[in-house]
């Protein structure tokens, strides 16, 4: 669960202009963040299923939210793999 405060930050960063919240570039960065912390969730409680299930929603979500910027804009698009580390 990410709190208020890092959630402001995720999106501060990748906000495309001050009232942006919905864009790609921001949802993807916040999944992102969300996947992380959920991922070493389950390093330490590997028999969480209900969450296992949850992260592989959230991954089908960036992953659709992605495939939508290549598509529309391959530049943001590569501009957001390069900023969050995400491989093609």
């Amino acid at each position: 669960m990410l709190t208020k405060r890092v959630k402001t930050a995720v999106i501060k960063d990748s906000a495309r202009h001050d009232t942006d919240t919905g864009s790609p570039d921001v949802q993807v960065a916040v999944l992102t963040r969300k996947i992380d912390e959920l991922t070493r969730h389950l390093k330490k409680n590997a028999k969480d299923n209900h969450s296992r299930r949850g992260l592989l929603q959230m991954v089908a979500d960036r992953r659709t939210h992605l495939q939508y910027l290549e598509k529309n804009d391959k530049r943001r698009y590569n501009a957001v793999l390069k900023k969050l580390g995400l491989k093609k």
